[in-house]
């Protein structure tokens, strides 16, 4: 008979230790349910390969609110309920703040050095003090309204010399408030090298970060992979896209320390941080902070903006009733300010639907479990990704009549009933992962809408003879786009040609 020997009986301790872990881990409750997946690789297969939020909502019918997928081994949770979201993400928020690392967009790209994707600790803590300070309340906001009415008269401006290009001048205005606001820098009029870098590297942000985009966020190991192995070709979009988005946090920087050296610095967010003797991760943390600032804002508010023009193509019954109201109380001698907001509680109800219809985070950015917990009774595992299907919460029948259709009424309160659920709870995310910038792209995106529609009508085009119709196609990815759509964009009027006209742009005479 074979002698039992020291390793064999750590063997047995170690299977037995094991076994106990797994059975303690099943007795706190069942798995969410979700789709059956395959041996080994388990959901893999299922996951959708573009607009998720889409997919995870028809689940929703069949497996609950609370789905459970395995990836590899990696578990991912959908929430398609607001109210458990909220149970989840904000009520225990202390233990679901973390974020997962996604190895192509935190690691190998570098997006873990932003707020939207550090994990949470000292650092993130320091991230959101600092921004808090800047821009965390509607209050702390008057002192930028200025320089965002300025930008957006000259947004205006930029519409009606090229109408065509309404994108594009979304963009620009979007980078010309938040740079002033981040670094003290006045954009160009054309090809702004800082602009140009930040739209690359936002637009990469999107796809780096789409859930399912990458396998090497489900097998970290490939990051080993030679580069010439074939089908190792996302390394090389990789190292780009690392380069793109150092250069997007570095230039602007730079620009900042350059002016702060000869006495000629804007006061701005980063002069603010840097003046004294910081230590390099003081200064890494001011520098990314202020990266943070632009990345996290300016592609939602273009997302957002570019959907109203495309609404307002589409329900040209809406926009006469903003315009209605619009003219009513501002007059047509003067564009809107922000301190007439409180005056147009339908152009304030529209800008609402603007940001329910098609929401820019469709899946908001995955949080990461810390611990153990449970959820009506399911077992959530430590470790778990978890995913807000926010274009679901937005779109249930039981909180909004008629989901699918543009109707800023329905957040008019009236004798009959009550205004529905203001988007805005859900929009900018939860718990103390809830986007800091959200007072600054609510204010970019009602004075943009509040403007435009003052001055402009928006229409379907006409190509000789023929109404091209526009079709509500969005991208996919983290954040999310209208595709690009034609309409007709003309000023409402001679004297709302001469409010338009009467900005000038930087450098002109």
């Amino acid at each position: 008979m074979p002698s039992v020997t020291t390793l064999d009986v750590g063997l047995a301790v170690l299977g037995l230790f094991l076994v106990k872990h797994i059975l303690s881990r099943r007795t706190a409750g069942p798995y969410p349910p979700g789709p059956k997946g395959l041996p080994v690789i388990g959901n893999v297969l299922d996951m959708p390969k573009s607009q998720g939020w889409l997919t995870f909502a028809k689940w929703a019918d069949e497996y609950g609110n609370i789905i459970h997928l395995n990836l590899l081994g990696q578990p991912m949770i959908i929430l398609n309920s607001l109210d458990t979201a909220m149970e989840m993400l904000d009520k225990k928020s202390s233990i679901y703040s973390d974020r997962p690392v996604l190895m192509m967009g935190s690691k190998i790209v570098g997006w873990e050095n932003t707020l939207a994707l550090t994990p949470y600790g000292d650092r993130f803590r320091e991230y959101r003090r600092m921004l808090h300070r800047l821009i965390g309340s509607r209050t702390s906001m008057d002192e930028f309204h200025p320089i965002e009415e300025l930008e957006t008269h000259r947004f205006l401006r930029r519409i009606l010399q090229k109408p065509d290009d309404v994108s594009d001048h979304i963009r620009k205005t979007a980078g010309a408030i938040i740079l002033q606001i981040s670094h003290g820098y006045t954009i160009q009029e054309h090809n702004d090298p800082l602009i140009l870098n930040a739209d690359t590297a936002t637009d990469e942000f999107s796809k780096a970060t789409e859930p399912g985009a990458f396998l090497v966020d489900v097998l970290p190991i490939l990051q080993y992979v030679p580069d010439w192995v074939p089908g190792a070709g996302w390394k090389q979009t990789a190292k780009e896209w690392a380069a793109d988005l150092a250069r997007m946090a570095d230039a602007p920087h730079d620009f900042v320390k350059k002016h702060m050296a000869a006495g000629t610095a804007v006061p701005s967010f980063t002069s603010m941080h840097m003046d004294g003797e910081l230590t390099p991760e003081q200064e890494f943390n001011v520098k990314w902070a202020a990266a943070s600032l632009y990345s996290g804002g300016a592609d939602t508010t273009v997302s957002a903006i570019y959907s109203f023009f495309l609404a307002m193509t589409l329900h040209p019954e809406a926009q006469r009733k903003a315009q209605a109201e619009l003219d009513s109380v501002i007059g047509t001698e003067r564009l809107p300010t922000f301190q007439d907001r409180g005056r147009l509680p339908y152009v304030d109800a529209l800008v609402k639907e603007v940001l329910r219809w098609n929401p820019v985070t469709p899946l908001g950015v995955a949080h990461r479990l810390m611990e153990d917990d449970i959820q009506d009774g399911l077992f959530i595992p430590k470790g778990s990704i978890v995913v807000a299907n926010i274009w679901k919460f937005l779109h249930d029948a039981q909180t909004y009549k008629n989901p699918m259709d543009f109707n800023p009424d329905r957040f008019i309160a009236a004798e009959s009933k009550e205004p529905e659920r203001d988007p805005h709870t859900t929009t900018f995310g939860f718990g103390r992962r809830i986007c800091p910038g959200l007072n600054l792209a609510d204010a970019s995106i009602f004075i943009s809408c509040a403007m435009a529609l003052a001055v402009f009508d928006i229409s379907k085009k006409v190509v000789n003879g023929k109404v091209i119709e526009p079709v509500i196609e969005y991208t996919s990815g983290t954040i999310s786009h209208p595709k690009p759509f034609e309409c007709q964009i003309k000023p409402r009027s001679a004297k709302a040609e001469q409010l338009i006209n009467s900005v000038s742009f930087v450098g002109e005479d």
